[in-house]
């Protein structure tokens, strides 16, 4: 089979499906985690989403099911524990991360048999990527970017401050809550294409890549997702040619093109000519 033909299978024509709707869904969140500084939040939740993908494999339920019910808990937990614990959201992630990761190995460890279906949710494979997967995918996609349409401006002030936010009548800590909501179901809808270990380098490195090339907060949302999608494609294209890991492949290209934007970035040279300007 050539590399021209392979596009013509079904089994690429899911995967570059996936590859959008997955790459949609994180670029949204992204955008709210990187404004927000909660970047760590995407290693701590896709930990607790291969957590409860093993506990769906031991009591022989639904992989996804369970890891999207965990990843909604580690999302639960996150936002009381940040703010009745009196702790810094960063803290507080890393408390959920290191118990997640715990429980994770301590589930593999205690899986009966071979490994490998289990693994598979850690390293993720796009191009096996099931009808069930591709429809929860699609859900989440369409409900995060109507969401973050419909509450446009509630999320603005929220990312802007939000104890002021909550001072002119927002419900500031609910839009909080539903950030790591958003990002639990996210991740979690994303683990089986892209893997645990990689899923949360597409929440990030887009939107940072955005966040680069503009101000506005509208096209930092659009922009992401834009380049979520291309880095998305042309990972696939790469992976296809070379036989190389799909999911590898995206993160590498979106983390060039985040390393081209910074090279690039009018902020950059912005920020050099004001400092410029203050060093005469």
């Amino acid at each position: 089979m050539t590399w021209l033909s392979l596009w013509s299978e079904p089994f690429m024509a899911r995967a570059l499906l996936a590859t959008a709707l997955s790459a949609v869904a994180c670029a949204c969140v992204g955008v709210l985690v990187v404004t927000m500084r909660l970047s760590f939040i995407g290693v701590c939740i896709s930990h607790a989403a291969f957590a409860g993908a093993l506990i769906g494999l031991h009591f022989g339920v639904s992989p996804l099911g369970s890891s999207m019910v965990a990843s909604l808990l580690a999302a639960g937990v996150l936002g009381p524990l940040a703010d009745r614990g009196n702790l810094s959201p960063d803290t507080a992630i890393g408390v959920v991360f290191s118990a997640s990761i715990a429980l994770a190995f301590l589930l593999l460890a205690l899986l009966p048999g071979p490994k490998a279906e289990a693994l598979s949710w850690l390293w993720g494979n796009v191009l096996t990527v099931s009808r069930e997967n591709l429809w929860a995918l699609a859900g989440v996609a369409t409900a995060v970017v109507v969401l973050m349409a419909v509450f446009f401006k509630e999320i603005q002030a929220v990312i802007f401050d939000r104890e002021l936010a909550a001072a002119s009548g927002i419900p500031a800590t609910a839009v909080f809550y539903a950030v790591l909501a958003f990002s639990g179901v996210t991740i979690a809808a994303s683990l089986s294409a892209i893997g645990g270990l990689l899923v949360f380098s597409m929440v990030v490195n887009p939107a940072a890549t955005a966040y680069q090339l503009t101000y506005s907060l509208r096209q930092l949302f659009l922009l992401s997702a834009l380049l979520a999608v291309l880095a998305g494609w042309i990972g696939l294209a790469l992976s296809a040619l070379f036989n190389l890991p799909a999911g590898a492949m995206i993160v590498l290209v979106s983390t060039a093109m985040l390393l081209v934007a910074i090279v690039f970035s009018p902020k950059r040279r912005w920020s050099t000519a004001t400092d410029g300007g203050k060093d005469v």
